[in-house]
């Protein structure tokens, strides 16, 4: 099954903890529940997305860089049953 992770809040969507950096995850990486995926900047103000989920990071549906909505899928996760 594949379930989406949303971002909670509107701002920007980054990948790392900074620019140069490693990204928290990469596509076909195992992540948990607890698993950072990237970061939400809104007013200057950086908060984590966790997964929220356990599985498979399939693909990212959005840019390092992009604007994000709430609500918005950011990445796919193939669940492990």
């Amino acid at each position: 099954m594949h379930v989406e992770i949303k971002g909670e809040l509107p701002g920007v969507f980054y990948r790392s903890p900074a620019p140069g950096e490693p990204a928290f995850v990469n596509e076909g990486d195992a992540i948990t529940e607890e698993t950072v995926v990237g970061m939400v900047e809104l007013m200057k103000q950086f908060t984590e997305v966790y997964a929220g989920v356990a599985g498979i990071l399939e693909s990212f549906a959005v840019n390092d860089g992009d604007d994000i909505d709430t609500e918005m899928a950011i990445a796919i996760v193939r669940t492990i049953e």
